[in-house]
């Protein structure tokens, strides 16, 4: 059994690069029968050339991808070499899960309705200045891509400090930061010398998957990037959407560049941090022994600015009128509200079938891959975990939709289906990942040693364990489906709408006060599951059953302890 589950996933993480790459390259030469072009060119490539803009929407991309991750990175390592150890590391490991919920639309639309000129911070502002006119100064659509930047480096860092976990805690940070100060570092500068070069090379893939979302993101660089010219990604999406097919080549042209800035991107990184750890380590070792790194309140920063989007997306969903500068609306009403609750159900109806299936066979396929590499000690190449977060989208989706349309019959869901499942799997996998490996695997031995079989021993020993962690990532899972975009979009062919579609539709120029209900409902829907799955790992948690019992008889014995004898 365990043997079929690794082959399927490797199937199901595989088998789509072949489709996926066959068809972008096919189509990037102008090889397309279905279309009539039949003869491979390479006007595709001499039209994306061509193109007012082209090059500055590379630029862009490449400012924006690269600033927003070097800017998560850097706050996630000022936010550890601070707060770890503290006492309130406890309350940031608890903030992880429900930051990680907010999908990256609804975090978009509430930034966008908070940093637009007429927005509630210039509204703010408004109140001193008393000026009555909307800014023109804004974060949302700059030229520059800034806003792009700060939101894209706000939202992946937690998602780098919860991958920050399991490897401080295989690294024993507290025995080397102690070492260390018994040489005379301070905590900052152990940090800085000592955790940080066996850190950097530890979280290699996370910080790929966070720079070749940055490079390759459409629906946040939709909302919050700049329209002229956009970035580079927004631009491959918007010549796939042209309405004249014989200019596919020149989208599939696009998709193959910006693969090729992915993946050069990704090897400079590489060579820097190559350079950086084990080409020029003199920094490590000489210098001062004393730093003062800033970090303290950086995590209120990222906490609390996610989730003050939620009541700025509650209070615009309810805004009938509100004129700049009015930091309050003068009317409120439920109107769009009733006007849309029929189409969100049917909405939220399809995210949830979309999200409910995918989380539940991506987590099926990593807890069998994770108890095969226990078992036969041969675990899923890393490559393959990192293919769904470093290749670009874009880059293969378009290829796979080609396929698709070569195939007789009706494939838009399952194929759908299968894009949750290949994007989803990654992150259920390093959600279990540092669970399964701090799994002390002495205790199914013992059961084993005591008779029980290796499935009973699992159910009974190491389930219990797990099982919090299993919920977790369940709803990791959960929250990754119900922010994908572009597989929805491309393979879906505009025949399944989701929460995501639809709100990305919306907060493109539509009624801002539509936009925050859909935004609301978005980022309701993640946080709901992760409640549930918070709340049932908790009861299910071993320790707090044992705490319990124990409790129980202490009652108990106290009771009988205190009992009056009616003996004569």
């Amino acid at each position: 059994m365990l043997r079929l589950l690794y082959l399927m996933t490797l199937t199901v993480c595989c088998l789509p690069l072949i489709p996926g790459l066959g068809g972008v390259l096919l189509s990037a030469t102008s090889y397309l029968p279905v279309l009539g072009l039949t003869e491979p060119n390479l006007d595709g490539w001499y039209a994306m050339m061509a193109w007012p803009g082209s090059g500055k929407a590379l630029q862009l991309t490449l400012f924006t991808g690269v600033t927003a991750t070097l800017l998560a990175v850097l706050i996630t390592f000022l936010i550890l070499q601070r707060c770890w150890g503290t006492s309130g590391w406890s309350r940031i490991e608890k903030w992880l899960s429900p930051l990680l919920a907010m999908p990256h639309v609804a975090f978009a639309i509430g930034f966008a309705l908070t940093f637009a000129p007429s927005g509630w911070l210039f509204r703010f502002f408004a109140l001193f200045t008393q000026d009555t006119t909307p800014y023109t100064w804004s974060l949302v659509q700059d030229s520059n891509g800034i806003g792009l930047v700060i939101a894209l480096a706000i939202k992946e860092t937690p998602f780098l400090l919860l991958m920050s976990l399991s490897v401080l805690r295989q690294m024993q940070v507290d025995r080397l930061l102690a070492a260390s100060q018994s040489l005379g570092y301070n905590r900052s500068a152990a940090w800085l010398k000592v955790v940080l070069p066996q850190w950097l090379p530890k979280m290699r893939f996370p910080i790929y998957a966070v720079l070749a979302y940055g490079l390759s993101v459409v629906d946040v660089a939709m909302i919050l990037g700049p329209s002229s010219p956009s970035t580079f990604a927004v631009l491959v999406w918007q010549w796939f959407n042209d309405p004249d097919l014989l200019e596919l080549p020149r989208a599939a042209a696009g998709a193959i560049t910006l693969f090729i800035l992915c993946f050069g991107t990704l090897s400079i990184y590489r060579l820097l941090e190559f350079i950086l750890i084990c080409g020029w380590q003199n920094w490590q070792f000489s210098g001062s022994k004393m730093f003062h790194l800033p970090g303290k309140h950086l995590f209120k920063l990222v906490a609390v600015l996610p989730f003050l989007m939620i009541p700025i997306l509650l209070v615009w969903s309810f805004a009938l009128r509100w004129r700049f500068p009015d930091s309050w609306p003068t009317r409120l009403s439920t109107r769009f509200w009733e006007q849309e609750s029929s189409n969100l159900l049917t909405l939220a109806a399809n995210s949830l079938i979309l999200g409910l299936v995918s989380a539940t066979v991506a987590l099926i396929f990593a807890v069998g891959c994770l108890e095969y590499r226990d078992k036969y000690h041969q675990s899923v190449p890393q490559l393959v975990i990192a293919i769904p977060m470093l290749i670009p989208q874009l880059s293969i989706l378009f290829g796979i939709q080609i396929a698709i349309y070569m195939l007789p019959g009706q494939w838009h869901v399952p194929a759908t289906i299968w894009a949750h499942i290949l994007f989803a799997f990654p992150y259920v996998y390093l959600a279990l990942d540092g669970p399964w490996r701090s799994f002390d695997q002495r205790l199914t031995q013992t059961a084993r040693s005591l008779g029980h079989s290796a499935t009973k021993a699992w159910w009974a020993v190491k389930l219990p364990i797990v099982l919090p962690a299993i919920l977790l990532a369940w709803a990791v899972g959960l929250s990754v489906s119900f922010s994908q975009y572009l597989p929805t979009q491309l393979l879906g062919a505009g025949r399944i709408t989701t929460l995501t579609t639809e709100a990305v539709s919306l907060a493109s120029g539509q009624d801002r006060r539509i936009s925050a209900v859909y935004g609301l409902i978005q980022a309701f829907l993640p946080l709901v599951f992760f409640g549930l799955a918070l709340a049932a790992s908790r009861f299910a948690d071993p320790r707090r059953r044992l705490a319990k019992q124990e409790q129980t008889r202490d009652t108990m014995n106290e009771f009988v302890r205190t009992k009056p004898d009616y003996k004569i």
